[in-house]
């Protein structure tokens, strides 16, 4: 299972091995996930290295090999327009914490359908709630949420945020000064403050299924 930077990277650092024999530098890396510090690049290159992903090449300056990828390369699909009763099969990529914090997001081995006219422009995949955190905002355990990649969004907007690199959580984004508040949606969960470089938005929520 790969968070989506991991995803990101990964693929970045195969293409750009297979483009220019040259492993892409730490800034270069940083630059093109869209990260403000290189700690953050660290972790994430331990965890493919932990995952098997990837190889270091010890006795060499910035070198590394990738030693393998995910059977599926994409996390998420780029919709065409469609009509308003056309059905859209999106990536089913695991559980998102709405609740105690899980590991998320699993690379995704199903699809789940849903109504096109859910959907604006843009990439789109599907998680599935686990726990009762945003409760309050209509969100329940088992739910299917329905969420649009980006990695900018006003205060207020409930989204999928990865916290250092591992943790996936789904809660409503606050900025506060240098500081992010993410903040459930029940009194019985308290909100968490990060540094803002502790935290990266993966997603907005756009909408909702469920199964009675």
């Amino acid at each position: 299972m790969l968070t989506p930077k991991q995803h990101d990277l990964l693929l970045f650092l195969d293409t750009s091995l297979k483009e220019t024999g040259v492993c892409p530098s730490f800034d270069e890396m940083k630059n093109h996930l869209g990260l403000k510090s290189k700690s953050s690049i660290h972790r994430l290159l331990s965890e493919l290295e932990k995952r098997r992903f990837i190889r270091r090449l010890r006795n060499k300056a910035r070198a590394l090999e990738v030693i393998g990828l995910p059977e599926n390369k994409s996390l998420s699909v780029k919709l065409k327009p469609v009509a308003n009763d056309q059905i859209v099969s999106l990536p089913l990529c695991g559980r998102i914490a709405a609740g105690l914090p899980i590991e998320a997001i699993r690379y995704p081995s199903e699809t789940t359908p849903v109504p096109a006219q859910m959907l604006g422009s843009g990439e789109h995949y599907a998680l599935t709630v686990d726990g009762d955190s945003m409760k309050n905002a209509g969100i329940m355990d088992g739910d299917t949420v329905i969420i649009r990649r980006t990695s900018h969004v006003p205060n207020g907007t409930i989204v999928v945020a990865l916290i250092d690199g591992y943790e996936v959580t789904l809660k409503r984004f606050r900025m506060k000064g240098s500081s992010v508040a993410l903040e459930p949606e029940n009194d019985n969960y308290e909100t968490r403050i990060f540094s803002a470089d502790r935290v990266e938005i993966q997603g907005e929520l756009v909408g909702l299924m469920r199964t009675y």
